[in-house]
């Protein structure tokens, strides 16, 4: 048998951990493909919109390469660590130090090639399935057909042919640097209980508890200035929790003599301060990555719903017209009936109100005030099925989206105490009334006052007015209402506002960065589920020999089975759960920027990420559990 024989040979002898290797590149191959289909597909190869989309697809192209070295690189570390042994005996029986190297070498090569390959493969299988998601998700001006991706091949293959190579070389120097006695040894050095700082401890506490502090109490621009300080405070408290606190933590639940020598929890603790050394590098790189998931995830869907939900909690009409640009009557006519004559060749059935809205000078060098009649405030409260309001003569009540942004007088917002009218007399607004009258009763005016009409004809002559139309469509085609709000806005630009043609173009510019996005999160977190799945498996040989010790002092298959499970959902979800959290308070600090409740998408987003975790704990611990009772 040659040399490049058994180094083949031996990538199939190892195929447990190979294989897990072999699908996570291929996956990452295959999702890195799947951006260079689309990056290259004719459809995205003009126009303002498909160059965004192509943009985005690009970077986070780059985003995975990037990611896919460091990822490739770490899983290539954790199967060679479980190799020691078999190094050092290779070595004993003669082979030197450069024929271990060149092996290593080969071996990552050969699998590289293949994960290239087949990775390939994956994503021409499921690229028309995947064109056809794309294409329902995506807003573009033409279909994505199929294609044969050769560009897109070619890049691919040469890309991570070079990673593999430079990993390969990279891997290969450091074995340059071990010695015999280390592979003969393997991991076979004395355990010594391991230690922790208590001040250490009680720092990583600390650092992690201000950190939350200061993001949960963060409002408005707050939230942007304290994110850099956050993102350190808790990461390096996130760091110290796993190689300190945890250690702290387990140490104390080892004194509690009851808890200790409960059935088999003896066997649990026996090793789970070991465990939580051993993996506090891996746990602390998979909490920040999922946390990195979550909050981008999160984030998305939250900016999301803040931009569409937002427009559609507030009431808009389905088409509105203000003549807030100087215009003689006449043209206004015109405008109005050319919006109506549109509205009956579409064959539309609708509602329409109209008001004059007048603003008035009340303080001097400060901006002017819009002043409402109750009356035209009830018109169209009944026109959006809204409660009317009755208000005496010598009171005017104030309007506003937030009384925290009135309180905090941004935007140039005047918070009166007073109405001036044209005789010089004034009558009081009436704060404890606030939110009696909903702003977004009329549409596009969020900060007015209102007054009785017979108050309303003693404000004298107003500083500006102008009118506003305003039509909700009862009967029409949703595909039709787009397009007649695309006639409007290009006919009269800024004049004329469509719901469905607003969000229509929120959802054209949002939904490749919604789709991209998602793709980096769900590598993101797949990439995480990998590296708990390396750790696990390269205890798996002391493990081994550990149960099967055991089970000969009468360790019956349940208890066994009770044992790992416990073991194995502390791995995986320790840092999940530490994820979790991190993306709650980084959500919730989202929240506090838009001042928008974002509870939906961030129960949505993180109970999709704990859902898909406990699937793969189920399934790897299923695996894990029949390799141990073989070995007994």
């Amino acid at each position: 048998m040659t040399f490049r024989q058994f180094v083949f040979l031996n990538v199939f002898r190892n195929i447990r951990l190979y294989a897990v290797y072999f699908l996570s590149s291929m996956f990452t191959v295959g999702v890195f493909f799947t951006f260079a289909i689309f990056a290259f597909h004719p459809a995205l190869t003009g126009g303002d919109m498909n160059s965004n989309v192509l943009q985005g697809l690009s970077v986070a192209g780059g985003i995975i390469y990037v990611f896919s070295f460091f990822f490739v690189l770490y899983s290539m570390s954790a199967f060679l660590r479980s190799r020691k042994k078999e190094f050092g005996v290779l070595l004993v029986h003669g082979m030197s130090n450069s024929q271990i190297r060149w092996m290593v070498f080969l071996e990552n090569m050969i699998i590289g090639f293949f994960a290239t390959v087949f990775g390939i493969l994956l994503g021409l299988i499921f690229s028309k399935g995947i064109l056809l998601i794309a294409e329902n998700v995506l807003i573009l001006d033409e279909s994505l057909h199929f294609y044969f991706p050769t560009l897109a091949i070619v890049i691919t293959f040469i890309s991570f042919i070079v990673l593999f190579f430079f990993i390969s070389l990279f891997i290969a120097f450091f074995l340059r640097t071990k010695k015999l006695i280390t592979f003969i040894k393997g991991d076979e050095k004395e355990k010594r209980e391991p230690k922790f700082s208590p001040i250490l401890s009680l720092i990583a506490a600390l650092l992690i508890a201000t950190g939350y502090t200061i993001a949960m109490l963060a409002k408005g621009e707050q939230v942007v200035v304290a994110l850099l300080p956050v993102v350190i405070l808790v990461t390096i408290g996130t760091y110290f929790l796993f190689s300190q606190l945890s250690i702290f933590i387990i140490n104390r639940l080892k004194n509690n003599q009851s808890l200790f020598w409960k059935k088999t929890n003896m066997l649990l603790f026996a090793d789970l301060s070991y465990r939580m050394k051993d993996n506090a590098r891996a746990f602390f790189l998979v909490a920040i990555i999922s946390t990195v998931a979550f909050s981008a995830i999160g984030t998305l869907f939250g900016v999301h719903s803040y931009l569409t939900k937002g427009i559609k909690e507030t009431n808009p009409p389905s088409f509105s017209y203000s003549t807030l640009w100087e215009k003689d009557h006449s043209e206004i006519v015109a405008n109005v009936q050319f919006i109506e004559e549109t509205f009956e060749q579409y064959d539309f059935s609708y509602e329409k109100v109209s008001a004059l809205l007048q603003y008035y000078e009340q303080q001097k060098d400060a901006k002017e005030v819009l002043i409402v009649p109750v009356s035209d405030y009830n018109k169209y409260a009944t026109f959006y099925d809204e409660s009317k309001i009755e208000l005496e003569d010598d009171v005017a009540i104030p309007v506003d989206e937030s009384l925290r942004v009135v309180e905090l007088q941004k935007s140039n917002r005047v918070k009166l105490d007073e109405i001036i009218l044209a005789d010089g007399s004034t009558i009081p607004v009436e704060w404890e009334m606030f939110g009696l009258a909903k702003p977004d009763v009329i549409p596009e005016m969020f900060e007015y006052y209102i007054v009785s009409d017979k108050t309303f004809e003693k404000l004298g002559k107003p500083v500006m007015s102008y009118e506003i139309y305003d039509w909700n469509i009862i009967k029409g085609k949703q595909d039709d209402l787009v397009e007649v709000g695309e006639i409007f806005v290009d006919k009269f630009k800024g004049d004329v506002l469509s719901l469905d043609f607003m969000l229509y173009t929120i959802e054209k510019v949002y939904s490749p960065i919604m789709f991209v996005g998602l793709f980096i999160g769900i590598i993101f977190f797949v990439s995480a589920g990998s590296f708990l799945y390396f750790r696990l498996y390269s205890d798996l040989d002391e493990d081994e020999v550990k149960f099967n010790t055991i089970s000969k002092l009468g360790l019956t298959p349940k208890e066994l089975r009770k044992i790992v499970s416990r073991q194995t959902a502390i791995l995986f979800f320790t840092p999940i759960i530490i994820a979790i959290l991190h993306g709650s308070v980084a959500l919730y600090a989202l929240s506090n920027l838009f001042d928008y409740r974002l509870v939906t998408e961030s129960a949505i987003v993180l109970g999709s990420f704990l859902a898909i975790q406990v699937i793969y704990y189920f399934v790897v611990r299923h695996f894990y559990i029949r390799q141990l009772k073989r070995a007994i």
